[in-house]
């Protein structure tokens, strides 16, 4: 790693070990409803939908930030593919066959001593059709936007970079970041201008680079905080990268964008989507990730995966079937 705008890794390591633990100002919703003084009440039924578990000694809260319905899946998934093949495995999968579900799902992990918030979903970009409900989640369980200590943003693409900045500045104003030094080295670079990366570019000099001063720059191997490993798993993006999480005797592997859905990517890993900017890349990359997931049994949480985001994958042929979670955290 190199150092970037006299940001390193130390600094975070550093402040990591000051920092102290969150503690959430309200308890629940019911205590967030009670802070409401202008009558506009956070009921229950109206916060996004969310899901909390216990990983050894961390708590996770998964988030749903927004869902959106897309057309014609197979222009995104399996491009190239004819569309009756696409649909015909939707069909099998006991899916529509001309119309899919795409959520995003951020992911808190409070370790105990700081929590990390991975990715930040769509933001104000988003509200207009009912997503960026990211801040509005958090809030309903208790985490204030000024109790986030990091946020670790896995790719620049604007699903999880979009809700950085509100209107007023920085989403969570008391964070410290953490970006992939080649992920933004290649968004931020003016060499994007006038290809198909400038509207990337363009979002990232607006929403990333006014906080690197408080930016710690990484690669695959380094630790965020004790127990959290990044590792690269490039193709989706140049510099995209996933995460271990390590407590106790228990792990799970935040796999970001490796796939992003759970047919199509995954039943059909060599299927090419058109957001992979290097689809053969990509391709490999997922075989290599999910074919280490199956092996070891590892859960994993995709941000694209069905809510709450969390399974397993068994190894079925050449590709892998996606299982939900259900009650094996809670045991």
């Amino acid at each position: 790693m190199t150092e970037n705008t006299g940001i390193n890794r130390r600094r975070l390591m550093a402040g990591a070990g000051l920092a102290a633990i969150a503690t959430p100002f309200v308890s629940g919703v019911a205590s967030a409803m009670a802070q409401n003084t202008e009558g506009d009440s956070m009921k229950m039924a109206d916060a996004p939908p969310s899901d909390s578990f216990d990983l050894g000694d961390f708590k996770l809260l998964v988030v749903e930030d927004g869902t959106r319905l897309m057309e014609n899946p197979g222009e995104t998934f399996g491009t190239g593919q004819a569309p009756e093949t696409v649909a015909a495995l939707l069909e099998e999968n006991f899916l529509p066959p001309d119309k899919l579900i795409n959520g995003f799902a951020p992911v808190l992990v409070d370790t105990g001593n700081e929590t990390v918030l991975f990715d930040t979903g769509m933001g104000p970009a988003g509200r207009s059709w009912g997503a960026g409900r990211l801040r509005e989640g958090l809030i309903a369980n208790g985490y204030q936007p000024e109790d986030i200590d990091i946020v670790v943003i896995t790719h620049m693409h604007g699903d999880h970079i979009n809700g950085l900045m509100e209107e007023d500045g920085p989403a969570f104003p008391n964070a410290r970041y953490v970006f992939g030094e080649k992920e933004y080295a290649f968004w931020s670079d003016d060499a994007r201008m006038g290809t198909p990366a400038e509207g990337g570019h363009q979002s990232v000099k607006k929403l990333v680079t006014p906080l690197v001063d408080q930016a710690t720059f990484i690669g695959g191997g380094d630790e965020v905080v004790p127990g959290i490993t990044a590792m690269d798993a490039f193709g989706h993006t140049p510099g995209h990268l996933i995460f271990m999480l390590n407590s106790g005797d228990e792990r799970l592997l935040l796999t970001a964008d490796t796939a992003n859905q759970y047919v199509l990517s995954l039943q059909r890993p060599d299927w090419h989507v058109r957001f992979d900017m290097d689809k053969e890349m990509a391709a490999a990359t997922r075989k290599k990730v999910f074919d280490m997931v199956a092996a070891e049994r590892i859960p994993f949480l995709g941000y694209h995966m069905p809510f709450p985001a969390v399974g397993y994958v068994e190894k079925v042929g050449d590709g892998y079937r996606f299982m939900p979670k259900t009650y094996q955290f809670k045991v």
